[in-house]
């Protein structure tokens, strides 16, 4: 569990100190809000048993409303200033270092802070590059996604300036971490003076999330993910239309919010399904797990994914996973054995793989079983949360 920063460390002569990780992030669970960060937030608990103590500092912008910390993931919330929008983006974390400043400086003080753990180069690792300077600690910056140099799909010169000051944190980063090989791409094929950097995939929970053990008839599509054009909540409900004449009992189910869902609500009334597609909003960590374990087929054919931790723990679940070539997900998905992939905006593929899975239950079931075991194998919070003490150590020394 994190550490609240007030914590003052004892160590008794001759005990090895623990190593003591500062996580910088504006993504985290917080009260009546569990899954916003729950993927930086619960292999915390992970590293910890492996010797590294956590403290968590999360940030939010004023223009938001002040978050309370979750009983179960706590840590100390800090709202900072920043220019509306991602006009400021570039510069908001000059903004930031100034509210952590005193804060930190005072927690390495009290127990020496060994490594400084930022999520996102802006702002967060932006304010870690000024703190690394000024207190001497090292920093490393986790890059959760495609958008590595933060241009938010646009360009002018608010775009030139955010690529910029993503290029001097990862500079000065003892160590980039890339959620995939495809975010690493991303980022060394653009960065001339290429950081290190270091491969650390996302980890999932095999406890919460797990196989259904009935045998029931196919009876849900599931979707997950924020309502937005980029992660395809348009194809799969134009494919389950496509295919509902042949599974009349057979319902689509999405979890999340976004700024699409009225134009998803009025396309599934264009195409006649809206009696059989339920959009439930956001839903808590647990009710997502229910909802995985109780699906058919999980299908998000994202445009734009880094990796989607949503994906693994489907296949923790042991479900069939329906995702997009040339997307983080295919590093870890091999078509037909531990899941299905099909292209980018693929409508008649996602049809044919639809159909294929509905109708075949052995098929289902081997591929769920062997997706369960690619994350047992290797993609388990314990083994994201290994090769997260790693890099700490090596930094550290």
């Amino acid at each position: 569990m994190a550490t609240s920063p007030d914590r003052t460390e004892k160590v008794e002569p001759g005990v090895p100190r623990n190593l003591h990780v500062l996580t910088l992030t504006p993504f985290y669970p917080s009260r009546g809000d569990d899954i916003s960060g729950c993927f930086i937030a619960e292999p915390l608990r992970e590293v910890e048993a492996l010797g590294a103590a956590s403290s968590v500092i999360a940030v939010n912008s004023i223009y938001h409303s002040c978050r309370e910390s979750s009983c179960r993931f706590p840590a100390e919330w800090v709202r900072s200033p920043q220019l509306p929008g991602n006009f400021g983006l570039s510069s908001a974390g000059n903004g930031l270092a100034g509210v952590l400043s005193h804060r930190v400086s005072h927690l390495h003080r009290r127990w020496q802070v060994d490594v400084i753990h930022a999520h996102a180069a802006l702002p967060c690792g932006h304010a870690a590059s000024i703190l690394s300077k000024k207190l001497g600690i090292p920093y490393v910056v986790t890059v959760h996604g495609l958008d590595v140099f933060n241009s938010c799909f646009q360009t002018g010169i608010a775009a030139r300036w955010r690529r910029e000051s993503s290029r001097r944190v990862y500079r000065g980063a003892a160590a980039v971490i890339c959620i995939s090989k495809k975010v690493r791409q991303m980022l060394i094929e653009e960065e001339s003076t290429a950081p290190r950097t270091e491969v650390v995939y996302n980890g999932t929970s095999t406890e919460m999330f797990l196989p259904d053990i009935t045998s029931a008839e196919p009876s849900t599509i599931l979707v997950v993910g924020n309502l937005l054009a980029g992660k395809g909540q348009e194809l799969v409900l134009r494919a389950f239309a496509r295919i509902g004449k042949l599974h009349p009992a057979l319902r689509c189910t999405l979890i999340g919010e976004g700024a699409d869902r009225d134009r998803l609500i009025a396309l599934t009334k264009d195409l006649g399904i809206s009696d059989r597609v339920e959009f439930l909003g956001r839903r808590s960590r647990e009710e997502v797990a229910a909802a995985m374990r109780n699906c058919t087929i999980f299908i998000l054919p994202s445009r734009y994914e880094g990796l989607g931790c949503v994906y693994l723990e489907a296949m923790a679940s042991a479900k069939p996973v329906i995702a997009c070539h040339g997307q983080g997900i295919d590093e870890i998905i091999h078509h037909g054995r531990n899941g299905w992939l099909i292209p980018v905006d693929g409508l008649e593929p996602l049809v044919e793989g639809m159909q294929t899975l509905l109708s075949n239950a052995a098929l289902r079931a081997s591929i769920g079983n062997a997706a369960r075991q690619t994350i047992l194998d290797g993609l388990t919070m314990k083994h994201q949360a290994r090769k997260l003490m790693s890099i700490y150590q090596n930094v550290a020394r």
